[in-house]
């Protein structure tokens, strides 16, 4: 455990930080999950609205460092591929 009064506040901090990051990166595992069933189903009209909302928490995350950049690229690009392969 920290001694010194900053590092006991960063050590705070961090706890806080992690929470939040797991909590956002646990929503966008689910709207990619619910992207990922109704590509399955092939409802195009959800797809395109699921794709909107995971590309937006993805990005989210990447923004804010609790994703890395290139991660959330090629995440973003999988989706994509796969919203263009329903549509021919």
């Amino acid at each position: 455990m920290a001694n010194i009064k900053s590092a006991k506040k960063r050590a705070r901090q961090n706890v806080k930080r992690r929470s939040a990051n797991r909590s956002k990166k646990s929503a966008m595992r689910t709207a990619v999950k619910k992207f990922h069933a109704a590509v399955t189903e092939g409802n195009k009209e959800e797809v395109q609205s699921l794709f909107t909302k995971s590309q937006s928490l993805i990005r989210k995350l990447a923004k804010s460092s609790a994703l890395n950049k290139k991660t959330a690229s090629r995440l973003t690009s999988r989706l994509a591929a796969k919203v263009n392969s329903l549509k021919s």
